[in-house]
């Protein structure tokens, strides 16, 4: 029983769609999901062909189903880098704070140190 947790389980990919084109409508959901099959001559099969076949798009549209229906939203996942969007916040914010401009004025070499590595 893997599926025991997934809230989406036994509910099929055309059901979901029709469910958010219902509640939506095809401008709404072109709005909140920026694809062209939702904005562009939409029909349920066509955005069942791309969303079977883009990952991105069809996480998205999972996700806006599950908080349209108020049910559990999945955990974030990791991203391939390792890191998170606060982690790359909080990253940047600590390298502006140690990045101190060269203070020799004379060298040409030194002028992007701290971008460059030099």
């Amino acid at each position: 029983m893997t599926q025991a947790n997934n809230p989406l389980h036994g509910i099929k990919l055309e059901a979901l769609l029709n469910d958010l084109v219902e509640h939506y409508g095809w401008e709404e959901l072109g709005e909140r999901i920026n694809v062209r099959c939702f904005k562009h001559d939409p029909s349920i099969k066509s955005s069942l062909r791309f969303l079977r076949k883009t990952l991105w798009a069809r996480e998205k549209v999972e996700y806006l189903y599950l908080k349209m229906n108020k049910l559990p939203l999945p955990a974030r996942k990791p991203r391939d880098d390792g890191y998170q969007a606060s982690d790359k916040t909080l990253r940047a914010a600590n390298s502006r704070a140690t990045d101190k401009p060269s203070t020799d004025s004379n060298d040409d070499t030194q002028v992007n140190a701290n971008i460059w590595g030099k």
